[in-house]
């Protein structure tokens, strides 16, 4: 009776997200969406006269992030994120039995690869439709990349708040410090 009600549940729950998956975006058109990025204007002696942005985003590669940072990250965001596969389920199950408890999208269970599907494709209401298409999205996103690619996107796309989107521009507003 429990393998078969939980092949049952396991059924039900990809049924619910194949359907809300369908019209979603593929993790491999990110490539080609162009993010908004500084405009520097620089003088005749290649020095600074001004940035012009809707989002202060100055993307670095995966080798310019500093290792601390990453860690911190991984420390803060989501401790078992080389363990799992865009999903965490034990977070998922203790957030849903207080979500279901409370009858209403409360806690948050997300990993760095739900956040960062989120934050490129989805808006930020919490709702139970959007947290599904986030772990179907979070799923594929880390079959299309890895680890360390999800980690470099989401480092450059995370706001940080005062309009700095990226550590390089967070780095930029808070302390003056290029990582370039």
């Amino acid at each position: 009776a429990f393998i078969i009600t939980a092949l049952l549940l396991a059924a039900l729950f990809f049924a619910i997200m194949s359907a809300l998956g369908e019209d979603l975006p593929s993790p491999h058109g990110y490539r080609d969406v162009q993010q908004s990025v500084s405009t520097r204007i620089l003088d005749m002696d290649g020095r600074l006269v001004d940035e012009l942005f809707v989002e202060d985003r100055v993307p670095l590669p995966f080798a310019g992030i500093p290792p601390a940072f990453l860690n911190a990250i991984i420390a803060i965001e989501d401790r078992r994120f080389y363990r799992h596969w865009g999903l965490d389920p034990l977070r998922v199950l203790r957030a849903a039995q207080r979500d279901i408890v409370q009858l209403e999208v409360r806690e948050g269970a997300s990993t760095i690869t739900q956040q960062l599907a989120r934050n490129l494709f989805l808006h930020h209401r919490r709702t139970w439709k959007r947290k599904i298409q986030e772990a179907v999205l979070a799923v594929r996103i880390e079959r299309a990349f890895s680890k360390d690619e999800i980690l470099e996107l989401y480092s450059n796309q995370v706001y940080f708040g005062e309009g700095a989107y990226g550590i390089e521009a967070a780095s930029r507003l808070y302390f003056s410090k290029s990582n370039k």
